[in-house]
C-alpha cells in the first residue's frame, strides 16, 4: 500500500486540489482538480461559507472519480503577513548511539519554544543543518551517533486571524488539516533538485491579481515579497486594445497569444465579437506584443523585488503559476533572466498545468518533512485504499485506469 495525500490550495481566485499517491519514491497522480472561486479577495477568504462549498464541490468531484472519502489534506497558504525567524535549537539525544526522529523532533520543539509567536501562528519550521557533539555537520543525522544534537531553524509564521479563516473553511468543508504549508513552499518542493537544494534562488508564481516572490537558500525559504500586478492585468490589457471583456480576453491570451512577440505569425488572425456585438478582426502579432509588454513589466517588478530581498547571486528563477502556460513563455523567461530563468515543468504524469504546483509540491513538502522524522502517515485507510484498485460498483472506470497506469509505470 502506497502513501495518499491530498493537497488543497486556496488561491487568489481558484481552488486547485490534488491527491497524489507515492510508491517506491515515486509520485502519482491519482486525480487533480481546478474550481473557479468568486470568494478570494488577493489570497484572502472574503466569504468562509462560499469557499467551504465550492472545496466540499470540489472533493465531491475527486471522492466519486476514485470511490474514496477525502476528511484529510495538507493545504497551501497564501504568504501574507509572513514573518521568519532562525533560531537555534539543542537537545540531548535520547540514545547516544543512534539519532531517531523522535531526537529531530525535539530539537525542533526546543527552537519553536523560544518564539513569542503573539499574534502570529507556527506554519513551518526548517532545519538549515543538524551539527552532532559540535563537530559533524549534516543535513540528516538519523542513524548516525552522538549525544548532543544541534540546528539552527527558520521558523515562519504568518498572522493568526488568515490561518484560522483557512483552518475554519475546510473544517466547514468536512476537511481535517493535517499540517500546512506556504504556497511558495509548495512550488519550491515541485521543481526541487539537487541543483536547487545547494544554491540561492527564487521562485515567481505569477496568479490571477498578484505575484508572489520568494528567494530560497539551499532549499531554505529566506524571504518573500508579493507585487500587485498578476495575469489579470494582462487581460485588463487586451480587453481595453480590442474593445471587448474580460473573458473574452482571457480566451485569446490563453488559446491565441504569445508571450513573445516575434515568435507569432504575422500572417495569423481570429475573429471576435467586441463590446458593441460588431465583428473584430484580430492579428497574433499584435495580440502577443500587447500581451508580452505586460509580462515583461511583471518579470521585470519580480527581478527588481528578487534584488531588495537578497544581495546573494541568484542561481535560477522558476516562474510558475497560470499565466505561465501561455505559449512562448518559456522563451521570453529564458530572454528576460539573461538564461538562469525557467518555467516550471510538472513531470508527474497527468498534471501538466502550472496552476496546480503549489498543491502538488504541498504533498511532496510534507512526504519530506515525515521522512525527515522518521514518520509514515497515509491520509486514508486500507479499506478505501483496496477501493481504489478494485473496480467496484460507482467508482469510476476513470479513476481506476488512471490508478493502474500510475503503477505500471512503477513496475
Amino acid at each position: 500500500m502506497g502513501n495518499v495525500y491530498t493537497g488543497i490550495d486556496i488561491g487568489t481566485n481558484s481552488i486547485k486540489i490534488v491527491v497524489l499517491e507515492k510508491i517506491k519514491n515515486k509520485f502519482n497522480l491519482l486525480s487533480s482538480v481546478s474550481t473557479p472561486c468568486p470568494y478570494l479577495s488577493n489570497g484572502e477568504i472574503t466569504n468562509t461559507k462560499g469557499v467551504s462549498t465550492l472545496i466540499r464541490k470540489s472533493l465531491n468531484e475527486i471522492e466519486n472519480m476514485l470511490g474514496l472519502t477525502i476528511t484529510k489534506a495538507v493545504c497551501c497558504l497564501n504568504p501574507i503577513h509572513l514573518k521568519m525567524d532562525i533560531v537555534e535549537g539543542s537537545v540531548d539525544t535520547l540514545d547516544s548511539q543512534k539519532i531517531t526522529g523522535a531526537d529531530i523532533t525535539n530539537l525542533l520543539n526546543d527552537a519553536i519554544g523560544k518564539i513569542d509567536f503573539e499574534d502570529q501562528e507556527l506554519v513551518t519550521s526548517t532545519p538549515i543543518y543538524f551539527v552532532i557533539d559540535g563537530v559533524k555537520k549534516v543535513k540528516d543525522p538519523k542513524g548516525l551517533s552522538g549525544k548532543v544534537l544541534e540546528s539552527k531553524i527558520v521558523i515562519s509564521s504568518i498572522d493568526k486571524s488568515s490561518m484560522y479563516r483557512v483552518l475554519e473553511t475546510l473544517k466547514l468543508a468536512g476537511v481535517d488539516t493535517i499540517d500546512v504549508c506556504f504556497k511558495s513552499t509548495g512550488d519550491y518542493y515541485t521543481v526541487k533538485n539537487n541543483v536547487y537544494d545547494n544554491s540561492v534562488g527564487a521562485v515567481v508564481n505569477i496568479g490571477e491579481t498578484s505575484t508572489n516572490i520568494s528567494v530560497f537558500n539551499k532549499g531554505i525559504q529566506i524571504k518573500n515579497s508579493v507585487i500587485g500586478m498578476g495575469s489579470i492585468n494582462v487581460d485588463k490589457d487586451v480587453s481595453y486594445i480590442y474593445n471587448c471583456d474580460l473573458k473574452e480576453s482571457r480566451k485569446l491570451k490563453e488559446e491565441f497569444a504569445y508571450a513573445v512577440g516575434v515568435d507569432a505569425d504575422y500572417n495569423e488572425e481570429t475573429t471576435i465579437k467586441d463590446n458593441e456585438g460588431k465583428d473584430k478582426v484580430v492579428k497574433q502579432i499584435g495580440l502577443s506584443k500587447v500581451v508580452e509588454a505586460r509580462i515583461r513589466e511583471i518579470l521585470k517588478l519580480s527581478l527588481e523585488e528578487i534584488k531588495n530581498l537578497t544581495n546573494r547571486k541568484i542561481s535560477y528563477i522558476i516562474v510558475t503559476g497560470g499565466l505561465s502556460e501561455i505559449n512562448g513563455m518559456d522563451h521570453l523567461v529564458d530572454i528576460y533572466f539573461n538564461g538562469i530563468g525557467k518555467v516550471c515543468k510538472i513531470d508527474i504524469m497527468g498534471i501538466r498545468n502550472n496552476k496546480f504546483s503549489s498543491a502538488l509540491g504541498s504533498c511532496i513538502y510534507f512526504d519530506d518533512k515525515l521522512t525527515l522524522r522518521g514518520k509514515s502517515y497515509n491520509m486514508i485507510n486500507e479499506n478505501e485504499f483496496k477501493n481504489l484498485v478494485s473496480v467496484n460498483e460507482g467508482v469510476s472506470n476513470k479513476g481506476i485506469a488512471r490508478k493502474m497506469f500510475g503503477h505500471f509505470f512503477d513496475n
